[in-house]
């Protein structure tokens, strides 16, 4: 699932991080130019409506239909110590736009699997899709102790401080130490992130 339409405040999911093509998960507006944070997930199309899906899952994702939900469902009653079912659930519920039952899904995938950056990226998208920003930070904050070298989330953590936290200073931090990693780090609209941080330091 790596390009389905989310709510105005999208997110970015991490599935496969181009270093040249950063995905991106927040909604904001930048020096004229629309972002949207997305799932972990790899940098695709423009984005001013876009939303990567779920890392763990396809590449052209589509909404997901009743059934598959119903039977995904299903398989988490059966098999409940399944991370990768509750995960792939949780994958659903967020191409659904059903925020509260993602975060659902991801918690129980983590609480058997804690140490999985990935759904903690996609975690921290539905948190902040349900305009818990401080949430947010933190499972982005949980998916870079684990990974450090995690683009997504850390450059989904910016758009967080910058668009809902409402902190420059460190979204600009966070986006520097991002440059440090990945020099050549892009936006999904092809934006390097180094010029995207010169924006932000010449507004007002």
């Amino acid at each position: 699932m790596t390009n389905s339409t989310h709510p105005p405040v999208g997110y970015v999911k991490k599935e496969t991080l181009w270093f040249v093509a950063l995905v991106a998960l927040a909604f904001g507006f930048l020096a004229g130019i629309v972002f949207s944070v997305y799932k972990a997930g790899p940098l695709s199309a423009p984005v001013a409506q876009q939303a990567a899906a779920p890392q763990q899952q396809q590449t052209q994702a589509q909404m997901p239909d009743v059934q598959a939900i119903l039977a995904m469902e299903k398989d988490v009653l059966t098999n409940p110590g399944n991370y990768q079912a509750w995960t792939q659930l949780g994958n659903y519920y967020f191409d659904s736009n059903n925020f509260a039952k993602a975060i659902e899904a991801y918690n129980k995938s983590l609480a058997i699997n804690p140490n999985d950056p990935d759904v903690l990226t996609d975690l921290g998208v539905m948190y902040r899709s349900s305009a818990n920003p401080n949430e947010a930070i933190a499972a982005f904050d949980r998916a870079l102790a684990i990974n450090p070298d995690h683009a997504t989330a850390r450059f989904n953590r910016g758009i967080v401080q910058l668009y809902d936290l409402k902190d420059r200073d460190g979204a600009i931090k966070t986006w520097e130490e991002l440059v440090k990693l990945h020099p050549d780090a892009k936006a999904p609209n092809g934006q390097l992130v180094s010029e995207i941080i010169t924006n932000v330091k010449t507004q007002k």
